[in-house]
């Protein structure tokens, strides 16, 4: 089932066509908190983004460049202020597509149909975890956080990981070791505080300070 995230600050018309789209068999779900958008697009994990232009905080078009940051998905703009500035700003932005309003919903239909099709035809899943607004990209190994992205190593990228998947809960140093261990890295107690203390570096630079806690005797927390 594809998953469609829809940006829009008209709760009306965002239930309309939330609604509307869950008929077709799409997984629809409208932001909640339009301040934080972002946070909220990587913790669902969407196939298409249905965005507005005029929002309270952020415009669309900010909100675009900031998907377009982390991921290639897809986004159609659905907006009133359909002039051809805002047209042109949108698309150089990063948008997709542009349905003026008002519309008709199987208009619109058709239009998330032919753009879901031509995208994942050809393209896989874009895989993001998100938390404390930090977003860690599965696809390139990185991680974005207020604007600040970090590459990472290999053993940085699938201990992060790992503590993100299991974000306010004690992970031990064994099960880190583990984990490495099933892939292709050798990796003993010294080895991982190095590997832990160089993450930490990095994350601390990235506004980050604090992310990951050591437990005492215990092995490693993301809270």
């Amino acid at each position: 089932m594809y998953k469609i995230l829809i940006v829009e600050d008209d709760e009306v018309i965002g239930r309309t066509v939330q609604n509307h789209l869950q008929e077709w068999g799409y997984e629809a779900v409208c932001v909640k908190d339009l301040k934080h958008v972002l946070a909220e697009f990587a913790a669902f994990e969407p196939h298409l983004v249905l965005m507005d232009i005029l929002l309270p905080y952020f415009n669309g078009c900010h909100w675009c460049g900031e998907i377009r940051k982390l991921s290639n998905v897809p986004v159609i703009f659905l907006s009133s202020a359909s002039d051809n500035m805002n047209i042109i700003m949108a698309v150089s932005m990063g948008g997709d597509d542009f349905i003026a309003k008002p519309f008709d919903l199987n208009v619109m239909t058709a239009k998330v149909q032919a753009m879901l099709r031509r995208t994942y035809d050809f393209a896989g899943k874009h895989h993001l975890i998100e938390h404390g607004g930090a977003v860690l990209n599965i696809n390139d190994a990185t991680l974005t956080h207020q604007e600040m992205k970090v590459e990472l190593t290999k053993n940085e990228f699938r201990i992060l990981k790992l503590l993100m998947e299991q974000a306010g809960r004690t992970v031990s140093r064994e099960e880190v070791m583990t984990r490495l261990w099933e892939t292709d890295s050798y990796v003993d107690d010294n080895t991982l505080t190095v590997n832990v203390n160089r993450l930490r570096k990095k994350l601390d630079g990235a506004g980050l300070a604090d992310f990951i806690v050591t437990k005492k005797g215990m092995g490693y927390m993301i809270r």
